[in-house]
């Protein structure tokens, strides 16, 4: 039997999104989402109904499934957040909301009673997961760059002193990228002589940064993380929306279950899940290599420097932390706002240096920011 063709009409709806999506690829400066990828080599494994349903180290009854490249993407992650051998366990996510998702679940599970604290610059996923989960919350403030509040979290812990924390780190805020520091966290715990607590990373884009710099701020397995999250499709890229979860195999085991209708054990949020993007994932991971990801890195935070450097030599007040590529500036007048892809946020606005943000894009952008400055603006940051 043949497949029914499209109408002409269709085919031109497709042509028409294609162009769209290809005209915008170089104005996408502002979401944390690399455009540069190639995983034409992959195109024919989806002729197949594949699904990786169920823990990843436990096998399947549904054998059609990627699940030995899913745990070398895992193991790779692990590798990267510093953890310790036999001592960890992780899945491909969905994306770095279900990462957040479960690091919290698995806190909770840990923790009934704990309450969770989290900044007022944490992603707005975060908020919503809580209520999802009825996990008790605290909104810690902000230090004016991003970071949390460390006189804030000391008072609040020492407040509920009755509630074991579980402490939700942002490793690259949204807006600022700002990095929580693990260390300082960790000794206020153990200044309050707080010997329950849970500490998740959300380091959605940062980790798969900080791994590849030489003097990189604490924020892994190593510097007190019980769980992590990362993109996949952010700093690695892909067309799915993916990531990793990773966390302590003693605090998995506690949600751990067995169901005999697929032949696994029960452990992460979905059911089904993609077998698609941990193929991508190890494909990438495959091509680049440590090198090739240290140069991608590497190359992204020198345009980041650029891009600050040029955003200042008009005028504009522009800033980054250490070791982020995320640019920070006040929001741009309307017309660029328009032209451009960008994430504002009240009166501040960024621009992401993703691998396909090259200094030509940069160049551009700025001269159309100074060619819109005679536009009513805010140049500096409040």
């Amino acid at each position: 039997m043949n497949a029914p063709a499209l109408t002409p009409e269709d085919r031109q709806k497709l042509d028409d999104l294609y162009a769209r999506l290809s005209a915008m690829r170089d104005k996408n400066i502002g979401y944390p989402c690399n455009q540069e990828f190639d995983y034409s080599e992959l195109f024919r494994f989806l002729q197949f109904s594949v699904n990786n349903v169920g823990d990843p180290f436990s096998g399947s009854n549904y054998r059609m499934n990627t699940q030995d490249f899913e745990r070398e993407v895992v193991a790779e992650f692990a590798e990267f957040a510093q953890a310790k051998a036999n001592d960890w366990w992780g899945y491909v996510t969905s994306g770095g909301t279900e990462g957040n998702m479960y690091g919290l679940y698995v806190g909770r599970e840990t923790y009934p009673e704990g309450i969770c604290y989290f900044s007022e610059d944490t992603h707005y996923s975060v908020a919503k997961i809580l209520r999802l989960q009825h996990t008790r919350s605290l909104m810690l403030k902000s230090q004016p760059n991003g970071e949390m509040d460390y006189e804030d979290l000391r008072e609040s812990l020492r407040i509920h002193r009755d509630a074991p924390p579980i402490i939700f780190a942002n490793i690259g805020t949204t807006m600022k990228g700002a990095i929580d520091n693990l260390l300082t966290i960790r000794s206020i715990l153990n200044e309050l002589s707080i010997s329950k607590a849970y500490v998740h990373a959300d380091a959605a884009l940062s980790g798969m940064i900080l791994p590849f710099v030489e003097d990189a701020q604490p924020w892994n397995f190593a510097a007190g993380a019980d769980s992590i999250s990362i993109s996949g499709h952010k700093m690695l890229g892909s067309p799915i929306p993916c990531g990793v979860i990773l966390a302590r195999k003693k605090h998995v085991e506690r949600v751990s279950r067995s169901i005999e209708y697929i032949g696994a054990l029960d452990t992460t949020i979905a059911g089904s899940r993609s077998a698609i993007a941990p193929l991508f994932l190890w494909y990438r991971l495959h091509t680049l290599g440590h090198d090739g990801l240290r140069h991608t890195v590497n190359g992204c935070l020198e345009r980041a420097e650029y891009a600050v450097d040029k955003l200042c030599a008009i005028g504009i007040n522009a800033w980054r932390h250490k070791n982020s590529v995320t640019v920070v500036f006040p929001k741009p007048p309307e017309s660029i706002m328009r032209k451009w892809i960008l994430a504002p946020n009240q009166d501040i606005c960024h621009l992401i240096v993703m691998p396909h943000v090259s200094r030509s894009i940069i160049d551009a952008f700025v001269d159309d920011f100074a060619s819109a400055m005679n536009e009513p603006y805010n140049t500096s940051l409040q």
